[in-house]
């Protein structure tokens, strides 16, 4: 009887467990995650590679090209960036790992290919946005409320009253052409709006993906080398305009390509 009694008890116990166990999981799959949160394979809610990677259900995940550019933008390699940015700096914390992989999957071309070009390419990228925000530090141009960078004959994308369209985010998008036709695509109101870019990370990073495959992806990826791409963003700078700041652009690159264990490649400079 005792034995009886003892092993009802232990299989009560055990199913008991079961189904708890059961009733959890199924719990965690239905995810209910916070809008800013991805729903992992496995149900669970998320921000890092185990939950916006591969089999993410839902919320801000990879995608395809996210995917694999994650594999190559580690922490390591994104925080070394971003940790140089100073406590006072308003990029500080806005310019995220995560924030830049959302958007990335949304650019299932980018950071794509064969290896060596993946890595040339996000090596080449990541060279702009350095440059362009003193190592994620600014989110704005300096002194850019005081420029106007309006193109009054564009009739497609005419510029707003009282709006202003200079330098903001990772490759500080400027000119109405470039907030009217960047917001068409990404989807939101770049003319009416040009602020979002300053105040959503993922928009932000959307905003310097869109035009670097509008004008760069091109160039690095098809072998024209670095040097056209510091044309296709600020080709003033070339010929003598800027030497200093091609010199700052072509040494980021260089390092960063040395980090992703990649050959520069020809035509590093413009």
């Amino acid at each position: 009887m005792i034995t009886k009694s003892n092993s009802y008890v232990t299989f009560c116990t055990l199913v008991a467990i079961v189904l708890a166990f059961a009733g959890e999981t199924a719990f965690g799959q239905n995810c209910n995650c916070a809008p800013n949160l991805c729903c992992s394979q496995f149900g669970y809610c998320g921000t890092s590679d185990a939950y916006c990677g591969a089999g993410c259900k839902s919320g801000p995940c990879y995608g395809s090209s996210g995917g694999s550019v994650a594999n190559i933008v580690t922490d390591a390699f994104f925080n070394g960036i971003a940790n140089k940015a100073g406590a006072g700096c308003p990029g500080k914390g806005f310019y995220t790992r995560s924030a830049f992989l959302t958007a990335a999957g949304s650019y299932s071309g980018f950071g794509s290919g064969a290896s060596d070009v993946a890595r040339r390419e996000i090596a080449a990228f990541f060279a702009h946005v350095t440059h362009e925000t003193g190592s994620l530090c600014y989110i704005e141009e300096i002194n850019g409320a005081s420029h106007n960078y309006c193109d009054s004959n564009n009739r497609q994308y005419p510029c707003v009253s009282g709006k202003t369209y200079y330098g903001r985010g990772p490759l500080q998008l400027t000119w109405n052409y470039n907030y009217g036709a960047a917001g068409q695509s990404i989807g939101f109101d770049g003319l009416n709006n040009p602020d979002i870019v300053a105040k959503d990370n993922v928009i932000s990073f959307k905003t310097a993906l869109w035009f670097w495959m509008n004008n760069c992806h091109n160039a690095i990826t098809s072998g024209q080398g670095f040097g056209a791409t510091i044309r296709a963003i600020n080709g003033m700078e070339c010929n003598g305009g800027n030497t200093g700041a091609v010199n700052s652009r072509v040494q980021y690159y260089r390092n960063y390509c040395s980090q992703l264990g990649v050959d520069p490649g020809a035509n590093i400079s413009c």
